[in-house]
């Protein structure tokens, strides 16, 4: 189950690059997903599994159900985002699989990794995380 959705992650990050914005995000929009990622990392740092849960989207949540399943996926499968020693936020783009977020984060070892958020937005207005893949930022820092 976790290597599909590493796979399928994969995938819609290889297909990031190339993909012509539908829309222009809004600033209040930019700002929401940015204190969304926020505040699952944040939930992370402090082991807390029903916070960090309640960012994820109900397709997520379907896949992973239980707070204490979903954190033990991440930190098993994401330790760059479990436990990251830095983040920097990225580009924002629209695309036909809904909006993305480009998040670098320096994982626990060292390695610098790009963490690719996709959103939906909820029956509501808000919006929650529906997946996150992590590609390695092989770009020269200085």
């Amino acid at each position: 189950m976790i290597r599909f959705i590493l796979a399928t992650g994969l995938l819609l990050a290889a297909l990031f690059p190339g993909m012509a914005p539908a829309a222009e995000p809004s600033a209040a929009e930019r700002g929401a997903l940015k204190q969304i990622v926020q505040g699952q990392l944040d939930a992370f740092q402090r082991d807390d599994g029903v916070a960090a849960y309640g960012y994820a989207a109900p397709g997520i949540q379907r896949l992973f159900p239980s707070p204490d399943i979903f954190l033990g996926m991440v930190r098993q499968a994401y330790p760059p985002i479990y436990r990251p020693r830095s983040v920097a936020y990225g580009e924002i783009a629209d695309s036909p699989i809904g909006l993305l977020q480009k998040v670098y984060v320096t994982g626990p070892d060292g390695s610098n990794w790009i963490a690719v958020y996709r959103f939906e937005q909820q029956p509501d207005g808000s919006w929650k995380i529906a997946g996150c893949t992590l590609i390695k930022d092989t770009a020269p820092t200085i």
